[in-house]
């Protein structure tokens, strides 16, 4: 087992690595950038290094600081986390090359994988189903007219090389396929540096179903059964559920042993998920598969028992699965609703700012993965998730109500959240029904009341709280040393005693 571990990420998942790490009792390194100087992750690890300016390609980004800083501090390993440098290709191979162990995946499958032309090519000639498009990326407009035209519109115009709803462009009628490809590459080369693009047929009203996978390095793999993931805003994933009310166990076994396939076809190993768009037929095609830990992963841990994040840490020091397939079962719900600093009635305006007040959410069958602290500064730079709230019931139902009061009892005051839309999507008539589909927001959300005036409550409780600990300027002193625990619980006195201990 590894004696040390640096954690390449910041925030939730950083502090979900750590925690692994100290019931393995595996030292660990936290990185952070001078913006995240006194954050969560920071005070939890056992070590940290400054790895450069606060924008992500200064710092988390930044390759060669990472790795100097792994060895530096004399780590045997580096978990990247999910985001920033955790799919990419050549990250993976000199963390290797240094002498280090990359927690995931082995580079060659990554690079594959992490180009969905390639790795849709690869699908092809494996016999699983993908959505009927191109074989392969083209610069050539004329290209793109001419499938467009034989698979028939609307059709998706996809970035080979990124995730995330970057790069990506829904194309309904002819006059709009040349500019919408055009600013398809053009995103695409600014957000991954690569303006590789293709062409599929757009599946309507789909279900975003993805398949949780394990495989070690001996030739053993298997399923750790869906995730529904079809809440959505901006092709991007806010809400995610298993099981899925749209598979039933012939389904849900076909699908798992399909995605066992997938992995297989590109030798993959560790954890990683095989994502497919669900028809209303129940036809299933490949999307992509996730080389990484998913920001979902919780789900699957409540109603398997399995915890994924140490289980990527063994399966990379070299032990095989614990498990085979027949050992797993699926017990329960459960739902995970990301929190994020963003104004949903602001077209999800990320919101910066200071945490004046936390309450985390607390009870039986509730977990919450939490990347801030009362007082702590959200940052501009970066992805603006704080926390994920998850819950599990006996039944769907059951966590869904269970959600709700923990919804309710999360309290984050300083910046705009988006725990009250989170609120308006599970009580909507058709998310209790399990008619989740991709375009459930814009389809159903349209209508819901703006909150953004009303939080009456919200605002005078964060007025009163600046009131009450407003401190005067002549006092006030801006510091880089790290916050230490005592400054960080905030007001604390010595009572007097007379009582002597002896």
């Amino acid at each position: 087992m590894f004696r040390k571990i640096l954690i390449a990420n910041r925030s939730e998942i950083a502090c979900r690595v750590i925690r692994a790490c100290k019931e393995l009792d595996i030292k660990t390194v936290a990185v952070f950038s001078e913006a995240d100087r006194n954050s969560l992750h920071v005070l939890m690890a056992d070590e940290s290094v400054c790895i450069g300016p606060s924008p992500a390609l200064q710092s988390y980004l930044n390759i060669d600081a990472i790795i100097n800083a792994a060895l530096e501090t004399k780590c045997d390993a580096i978990h990247p986390g999910y985001g920033f440098l955790s799919e990419k290709y050549d990250f993976n191979k000199k963390v290797n090359e240094a002498g280090l162990v990359f927690i995931g995946s082995k580079p060659e499958p990554m690079k594959l994988l992490g180009s969905k032309v390639e790795s849709r090519k690869t699908m092809i000639e494996a016999g699983i189903p993908v959505i009927p498009g191109m074989k392969g990326s083209s610069k050539n407009i004329d290209d793109y007219v001419k499938l467009a035209e034989e698979i028939g519109y609307p059709v998706l115009i996809k970035a080979s090389d990124g995730g995330g709803g970057k790069g990506m462009r829904v194309v309904h009628n002819p006059e709009d396929l040349k500019p919408s490809v055009e600013s398809a590459m053009r995103e695409s080369q600014s957000a991954f540096g690569s303006d590789i693009v293709f062409l599929e047929k757009y599946i309507e009203s789909p279900r975003h179903v993805e398949i949780q996978i394990a495989a070690d390095n001996y030739g053993n793999a298997v399923y750790l059964f869906e995730r529904e993931c079809s809440i959505q805003r901006r092709h991007q994933k806010i809400i995610e559920e298993t099981p899925s009310v749209a598979l039933n166990p012939e389904l849900r076994k076909k699908m798992g042993e399909t995605a066992v396939k997938v992995i297989k076809a590109a030798n993959y190993n560790n954890l990683g998920t095989v994502e497919f768009l669900l028809d209303k037929k129940n036809n299933f095609y490949f999307l992509e598969v996730n080389t990484r830990i998913q920001v979902e992963h919780p789900v699957t841990e409540m109603t398997t028992g399995v915890d994924l994040v140490k289980l990527q840490i063994k399966i990379a020091a070299g032990e095989e699965l614990p498990f085979r397939q027949d050992d797993l079962r699926q017990n329960g719900h459960s739902i995970e609703c990301r929190i994020y600093a963003e104004d949903a009635d602001n077209n999800f305006m990320p919101s910066a700012g200071k945490i004046l007040f936390l309450k985390e959410p607390v009870g039986p069958g509730i977990r919450y993965d939490c990347g801030i602290y009362e007082g702590f500064e959200v940052p501009i730079y970066y992805d603006p998730i704080l926390a994920k709230l998850i819950v599990w019931g006996k039944n769907r139902e059951e966590a869904r109500k269970r959600m709700i009061l923990a919804l309710k009892d999360n309290v984050i005051l300083g910046v705009q959240t988006s725990i009250r839309f989170m609120l308006d999507v599970l009580e909507h008539p058709e998310f209790i029904a399990g008619n989740t589909f991709t375009n459930f927001i814009d389809i159903n959300m349209k209508d819901r009341i703006n909150h953004s005036t009303n939080d009456l409550d919200s605002i005078l409780a964060v007025g009163a709280y600046s009131v009450f600990n407003e401190k005067p300027q002549n006092v006030s002193k801006v510091t880089n040393e790290m916050p230490t625990p005592w400054q960080t619980i905030g007001k604390w006195e010595i009572a007097n005693s007379s009582k002597r201990i002896s």
